[in-house]
């Protein structure tokens, strides 16, 4: 694999099976995401190779003849590098080909088939993600949820290392040459089931942390909180950036945010709005890091409005919208309000041809929101729909406030919106807006038995 410090990209070549019951668009779709989770890895795919097949090859995925081409096209790109042969020119900018990237999950034994007859490493879907994940894990949570996630996906390959390794590597002796001793497979599974148990204790103790910290936030009054959903690189960061005023990671490549961020919507309102990114969704998501990083997901699920953001300029928006339902359905978040956000209006073309994307997309999703994260005015009007919705379930009263407790004035402003404010020879009394329970607390601390 590319280390982490590697400048310049590695060469990949990318490999698929087209199964009858999968359309030339959606194979298609599903090359290029990999090719762009390839990019975002550090390798630049330099060829594609694709077979149609009723079934994947159960030995090593693909079919004997493709393997074979394969093979020679790696062959001869390690010639081209070494300058090998009559015609052939030494290619600087090339170290050969490094990897082959498959685009589904694929066995052990099939990896390890399909490793010897190419003649270079291979990494399935599964392992170019759970990399990604591993490289851009920041906080001591995510980190821990992706070691689980690459622990769970290495234990049952081991056994095929240790194929590779020889009967030399596979077997340890026992005490006092009594005995078989411990195979070196099962010492390293063993390992791996301490250290996911170990790993599983930490992710429980932060989940405790987490919602004590999550619970402290919502004991505030007033509170409301907004969760991005959405497809990976979709500008969730930059809408984030945009709605909350923060500095918060923005990068142009697929899963550049993997931890919960939470800020306070900017400028403030009535009742106060926290403000969550959280994972990006990809298509065929690993199952092991839906439940992984099903905390970082929990922002959703206990959200009081989803902003599912979407890359209007993407052709293949729709089938990423699906993906996105098809994971909030899984965590069971299907059911919290949402607004649906297309984003990257800008990147559609010119003006023209922005309207007639934002009409149609108005056509088929009434209700949703058209935009730039760029623009100033876009994001002031989603700011302005995400406020409202919290303020359609808020009541207009007056508050009365002796002169003895005007001490008392800063929590009326900090929990409800004042309308307007006069005073009688008894105290100052408040038009306010806010939530009914919010405003009967405030009646109550101002009532002249609880006045201190």
């Amino acid at each position: 694999m590319q280390p982490e410090n590697q400048d310049k990209p590695l060469d990949a070549v990318v490999a698929a099976v087209q199964l009858p019951n999968v359309s030339d668009s959606e194979f298609e779709s599903s090359l290029t995401e990999l090719r762009d989770l390839a990019k975002t890895l550090g390798y630049k795919v330099v060829h594609t190779f694709v077979q149609k097949r009723a079934s994947f090859d159960t030995t090593a995925y693909l079919g004997a003849g493709k393997r074979d081409e394969i093979r020679d096209y790696v062959d001869s790109h390690a010639g081209l590098t070494r300058g090998d042969g009559p015609g052939h020119a030494t290619d600087p900018e090339s170290d050969g080909i490094e990897v082959l990237l498959i685009d589904h999950e694929i066995s052990p034994s099939q990896a390890r088939n399909l490793e010897k007859a190419v003649g270079c490493d291979v990494m399935d879907r599964t392992m170019v993600i759970l990399e990604i994940f591993h490289r851009n894990a920041r906080s001591r949570a995510a980190r821990a949820q992706v070691e689980i996630a690459r622990l769970g996906y290495m234990a049952p390959r081991l056994r095929e290392a240790a194929k590779l390794a020889g009967p030399q590597g596979r077997q340890r002796s026992g005490t006092g040459g009594r005995g078989a001793g411990e195979s070196h497979t099962e010492l390293d599974r063993r390992k791996i089931r301490d250290r996911i148990a170990e790993l599983q204790l930490d992710i429980d103790a932060m989940i405790v942390e987490r919602q004590t910290q999550r619970a402290r936030r919502q004991q505030g009054h007033g509170l409301a909180s907004v969760a991005l959903v959405g497809y990976t690189n979709a500008g969730k960061s930059t809408l984030m950036r945009a709605l909350t005023g923060s500095e918060v990671l923005v990068a142009n490549k697929l899963f550049a945010t993997l931890d919960t961020t939470v800020r306070a919507l900017h400028p403030e309102s009535v009742p106060r709005v926290l403000v969550s990114d959280t994972v990006g969704f990809i298509k065929n998501l690993p199952h092991g890091l839906v439940t992984s990083f099903k905390s970082t997901l929990d922002e959703a699920l206990d959200a009081s409005l989803l902003l599912h953001v979407i890359d209007a300029s993407d052709p293949g928006f729709e089938r990423q919208l699906q993906v996105t339902d098809e994971v909030l359905a899984e965590i069971g978040a299907h059911d919290v309000p949402r607004i649906r956000v297309f984003n990257k209006i800008d990147h559609v073309g010119d003006a023209q041809a922005q309207l007639q994307c934002e009409a149609e997309l108005r056509a088929k999703y009434p209700a949703c929101v058209v935009m730039s994260a760029r623009r100033a005015d876009d994001v002031a009007r989603l700011h302005h729909s995400i406020v409202a919705f919290f303020q359609k379930d808020l009541v207009e009263a007056e508050l009365h406030l002796p002169w003895s407790a005007q001490q008392l004035r800063r929590d009326i402003y900090a929990q409800c919106e004042v309308l307007g404010e006069h005073a009688d020879e008894t105290g100052a009394i408040f038009k306010v807006r806010g939530e009914p329970s919010t405003i009967q607390s405030l009646r109550e601390r101002f009532a002249p038995g609880r006045l201190v």
